[in-house]
């Protein structure tokens, strides 16, 4: 007598159990490539607690035998991203072309000089001034080449001397022309840049932004309002002044929709406090902040408060709280004390104890030793 379990291989099918054929013959599988492992029946009831070895095929377990069929693995579900804000990818900083202000000052002082010399050509020099200057007299009037001469040498000595700019240290200008981005100087010093090239000035130093109260919440949904202190700088002036309006404002919105999706704990709190919740946020606000240019070093809470509206509902709950420790401290030290005091008197033989007066001693200590910790010092 037999029992199976699944699987035969296809080549078995028209094999009988062992039994022989006829009326033992085992009858036709359900299944055409299943494999099947034979298990005697006594093997199941024997008193025998030695093992005994029987061989065994394995089962199918992760894919039918014989037909080529690969286990059917759970894939992982993805975690959905929120989507990073996305700006022009053509618009990136690169620097201007700007001259050295020498060459600024050299335009400007030929301008300045032709006009003198066309004033001369002209005749319109004050003789004291020739005298001085040592040029003899000339006579040829205001006429198309003077005017001509003049236009040039005021617009030259106009574009040397317009175009001069100083260049500081963590100041840098953006340039546009036509509504087109033309780069941006982060040079130092004097400098000669085109003066018919509009320009903005952007900081880029390391700066650091106090916020106001924000709302926010704590592991336990209770309402807080939280002050935020954003240490950041502007990497990229042309994404951050071109790519959105205003890149303070953004960098502000960014915290608070960061601080709606982070809870935030008390300093000295169970799940890591202020320390773990300025991690996260700094995470948060530099993911969303990098593509606009601006870079987000920290987010750290410095003052967490509750909610008005909960402020004096969560004070009583910590008071209570407190009390509640200091209580349980109490208790266990007066019971530590209490025991050791029984202990040690039992222990040396000073008194012979039964149950009841043990019972009794224990209460009078605990009332004694409770009623000097409660006396105010």
């Amino acid at each position: 007598m037999s029992t199976t379990t699944s699987h035969t291989p296809p080549e078995s099918e028209g094999q009988s159990d062992g039994a022989g054929t006829g009326p033992c013959a085992r009858p036709a599988r359900l299944i055409q490539n299943e494999a099947t492992t034979e298990i005697p029946v006594h093997l199941l009831f024997r008193d025998d607690p030695d093992p005994v070895k029987v061989p065994l095929r394995p089962a199918v377990v992760a894919r039918r035998q014989g037909t080529g069929e690969q286990p059917r693995l759970r894939r992982p579900v993805p975690v959905r991203r929120r989507p990073l804000p996305e700006v022009d990818p053509g618009l990136a900083e690169r620097p201007a072309r700007v001259l050295p202000g020498a060459a600024g000052v050299l335009a400007g002082a030929c301008g300045v000089t032709g006009c003198l010399a066309t004033t001369w050509w002209a005749g319109l020099l004050p003789p004291l001034a020739a005298e001085a200057l040592r040029l003899p007299a000339s006579t040829g009037g205001l006429g198309p080449a003077q005017w001509a001469t003049y236009a040039g040498a005021g617009m030259l000595g106009a574009l040397g001397f317009g175009g001069l700019a100083r260049g500081r240290t963590g100041g840098a200008w953006v340039l546009g022309l036509f509504g087109r981005y033309r780069g941006t100087v982060r040079r130092t010093g004097l400098l000669w840049v085109n003066p018919l090239v509009p320009r903005r000035r952007v900081d880029v130093r390391l700066r650091h932004w106090r916020s106001e109260a924000m709302p926010a919440t704590d592991p336990d949904g209770v309402a807080l309002r939280v002050v935020v202190l954003v240490v950041w700088r502007v990497r990229d002036t042309a994404r951050a002044l071109l790519g959105i309006d205003d890149h303070e404002t953004y960098l502000r919105e960014c915290v608070e929709a960061a601080l709606a999706r982070v809870p935030v704990e008390h300093a000295g709190g169970a799940r890591g406090g202020t320390t773990a919740a300025g991690d996260a946020l700094t995470r948060l606000v530099a993911q969303e902040t990098a593509p606009v240019g601006v870079e987000v070093f920290s987010v750290q809470p410095v003052r967490v408060d509750y909610a008005p509206e909960v402020a004096a509902a969560m004070h009583r709950r910590r008071i209570a709280a407190l009390d509640a420790r200091q209580r349980a401290s109490m208790l266990s030290s007066v019971v530590d004390s209490v025991e050791d005091t029984v202990t040690r008197l039992t222990m040396r033989g000073l008194v012979e104890l039964d149950d009841y007066e043990r019972k009794v001693l224990v209460r009078d200590l605990t009332v004694a030793f409770c009623s000097g910790r409660s006396e105010p010092v």
